[in-house]
């Protein structure tokens, strides 16, 4: 089954049986009114389902946790040892293809090391905003990967009941908000990969799937933008 537009599917039934008095606009209804109409009635499910003070939420811990990465490795530099010695150094060690291939493996698998420890070696290199292009390109592939491998989990159903068991919350929230769910995982500290692999999971629509994970390019650009002036 696919989850498409899962949400909109959602917001006439939860909606009517709320309030029964909400109908179904007739067909000779103008165009700009039924648009409205459609539009009144997802705000009204978006509100229903608690969405935007999930988003309000995640956005503020978004915030928090960009200060405190930057926070964190100010005071490390300032009281122990010099991180930009130390960055410089790692670019000097470790040549590019391992540090990407390093990367693509913790974005597939549930973001295992922070993807601004990543950024921040990336200011050090000798073109910075192509490594951080670099970088973005790993974690959107890295959540493609992660998406095959839970669109292929029904193969081994142990794994799969237990995976789902595990991340059942992500998966409700990908089933009631769709495409926009997919948006805050690229975007805010929501682990990308447990999203993809959600996506893959419940088979939500591969090709919207890669549309809505193309914003994870705007936050490696946002974030790059930030780390890089401190770096």
């Amino acid at each position: 089954m696919q989850y498409a537009n899962y949400s909109h599917v959602l917001t006439v039934s939860i909606l009517y049986n709320q309030n029964k008095n909400i109908v179904m606009m007739p067909t000779q209804t103008k165009p700009t009114r039924r648009r409205a109409n459609h539009n009144a009635l997802v705000h009204r499910y978006y509100k229903i389902s608690k969405f935007y003070p999930f988003l309000k939420d995640t956005a503020i811990k978004a915030g928090i946790v960009i200060v405190v990465f930057v926070g964190i490795f100010i005071a490390l530099d300032y009281f122990f040892f010099d991180f930009d010695a130390l960055l410089t150094t790692l670019v000097a060690t470790y040549k590019p293809p391992i540090v990407f291939a390093v990367f693509l493996i913790s974005e597939t698998i549930l973001g295992l090391v922070p993807p601004e420890i990543f950024i921040a070696w990336s200011s050090k290199s000798s073109m910075p905003w192509f490594f951080l292009f670099l970088l973005a390109t790993m974690s959107y592939l890295g959540g493609v990967l992660a998406y095959y491998f839970g669109n292929r989990l029904f193969l081994i159903p142990a794994v799969k009941n237990h995976i789902e068991n595990k991340i059942a919350d992500h998966i409700s929230k990908l089933k009631k908000w769709g495409g926009l769910f997919v948006f805050i995982g690229a975007m805010l500290p929501i682990p990308h990969s447990v999203v993809s692999l959600a996506c893959g999971l419940i088979k939500y629509d591969f090709k919207h799937y890669l549309l809505w994970a193309l914003f994870r390019y705007l936050r490696f650009a946002l974030y790059g933008a930030v780390i890089f002036q401190v770096f």
